[in-house]
């Protein structure tokens, strides 16, 4: 019976839910029909391919009350013979994908320069501008930081953050998302002072752009395995690794690299998704949809330590919160901010992210965030955070805690024909940015604001400015050519 419900969960289609919170008791009369209809044949009924059908099990049975027990029997029989097909055929089904492992080019793809060719210089990030200031000037990198190359780059420079591109989108359907780095680098957002707080990040911090990752753009598979060294390789040198997706399977192989680094279980997450992302029993074993439930699965973060915000949509159906409540781990939905109000929902993700006193790593798909402000997304749910919303607890949380990393993902430039979703991908980074230099300056508080910016303490501070001759003398002639 297990392998038949493996098969048939492998075979539903998309993010649909069909199981129902209630089992609905088997109706006399479909019992009466059913009665001389061999038993295996009948576990097919308790799997959720007459749900997949008929959307119910009241719905199914309505639809049997006409049907003779012949025709119910060779309805059953249907549904049998589609799980059947579904499942793994050894005679017909490739296992794995095979690869060309006598190709000479097999690894060129991830192949790294030797240094030798490079002409030789001390370690230690590097300018790309020949200008001083600017955003808009020299070559585009992550927040207009300079460049660092190789681990010895972060080490030479004291490196608090590098932020490092990872072009995949294999793992969705809707593809698009291996430009997210390009447009985030091209729009500016992600570098200056936050008004906020007055804190400027990359005054504080120091940050570099990291490149992008090599991905094998055949094989999610192969390319994870890569990503995993590169953000275990920024890791070990004290360097929190802020990756910028790319889609959403990146979640498994940058939360394993940082339990390779810090310790199985020695940190938390706090995943900002519209979707809970715990798929499981498909035939790939890793997809945007399935990242949380391989992350769990293998150990790397404990269940418990697990925090789901800004939940929404079709997916999951009970199954999924049932299985989030059964394995310790909280979760926060749009549904309950609907009922509670948002003020009370972040408070209490915010009490929990510091539970435990554990480090904290952040998930955040841009789909999370209202399609209004991102629909250059995939998979676009109406009704989700607003940019309001979004940043200040983005910050709180990069404030309050210690921070392993940070990633960004499910940006989809093609999907927009403007700016916004990349602006507004940039200035959720820089909230995290802007946390973390907040806890450098000795700032936890999530809810710090600057009183400069939040008081402006008329009309004292203009009485003063005047006494002490601060005040703007007035220039009649101010910008007029000289003669």
């Amino acid at each position: 019976m297990s392998a038949l419900m493996s098969g048939l969960l492998a075979c539903s289609l998309g993010f649909s839910a069909f199981a129902e919170e209630a089992e609905t008791p088997m109706p006399d009369s479909f019992k009466a029909k059913i009665k001389n209809i061999p038993e295996e044949k009948l576990e097919i009924l308790e799997s959720p391919m007459p749900e997949m059908l008929l959307g119910t099990m009241e719905r199914f049975y309505k639809a049997m009350e006409k049907k003779t027990p012949e025709q119910v029997e060779a309805y059953l029989d249907g549904m049998i013979e589609v799980a059947e097909a579904s499942k793994f055929n050894p005679e017909t089904d490739m296992a794995s994908i095979p690869l060309n492992t006598e190709s000479k080019g097999f690894n060129s793809w991830k192949t790294e320069r030797p240094q030798v060719l490079n002409p030789k210089r001390e370690p230690g990030p590097i300018h790309l501008s020949r200008y001083m200031g600017g955003w808009n000037t020299g070559i585009k990198t992550f927040a207009n930081a300079p460049l660092a190359i190789y681990p010895d780059d972060l080490i030479a420079g004291d490196v608090d953050v590098a932020i490092v591109g990872a072009p995949l989108d294999m793992g969705s359907y809707y593809r698009g998302q291996k430009f997210g780095p390009q447009a985030m680098r091209n729009e500016y957002g992600a570098g200056g002072v936050d008004m906020n707080t007055m804190v400027d990040p990359s005054r504080v911090l120091s940050i570099v752009d990291y490149g992008d990752i090599a991905i094998d753009n055949m094989s999610t598979e192969l390319s994870v395995q890569h990503v995993r060294e590169r953000v275990r390789e920024i890791a070990e040198t004290g360097t929190i690794p802020f990756i910028v997706g790319g889609d959403h399977s990146l979640e498994y192989p940058d939360v394993a690299a940082l339990a390779d680094v810090h310790g199985k279980g020695s940190f938390g997450v706090v995943h900002f998704d519209s979707h809970y992302d715990a798929g499981k029993g498909r035939p790939h074993w890793l997809t945007h949809g399935q990242p949380v439930y391989r992350a769990v699965k293998e150990g790397h973060v404990n269940p418990e330590n697990y925090i789901q915000i800004g939940l929404r949509g079709p997916w999951p159906g009970p199954e999924g919160f049932e299985w989030m409540r059964n394995n310790g781990m909280r979760y926060h939905t749009m549904a309950e901010v609907e009922k509670k109000g948002w003020k009370e929902v972040m408070e209490a993700a915010l009490a929990e992210a510091r539970e435990g006193g554990k480090k904290l790593y952040i998930s955040f798909d841009v789909d999370v965030i209202d399609p209004a402000f991102v629909p250059g997304t995939g998979t676009p749910v109406p009704g989700g955070l607003t940019m309001r919303e979004a940043i200040p607890i983005v910050r709180g949380l990069c404030a309050q805690n210690d921070m392993v990393g940070f990633e960004i993902v499910e940006l989809d430039p093609l999907l927009d024909p403007t700016y916004r979703s990349a602006l507004n991908s940039n200035f959720v980074m820089h909230a995290c940015l802007t946390g973390i230099a907040m806890r450098k300056e000795g700032i936890a508080d999530p809810h710090y604001f600057s009183e400069l910016t939040t008081e402006h303490m008329q009309p004292e501070a203009g009485i003063k400015g005047r006494e002490e001759g601060l005040r703007e003398e007035v220039d009649v002639n101010y910008a007029k050519p000289q003669q």
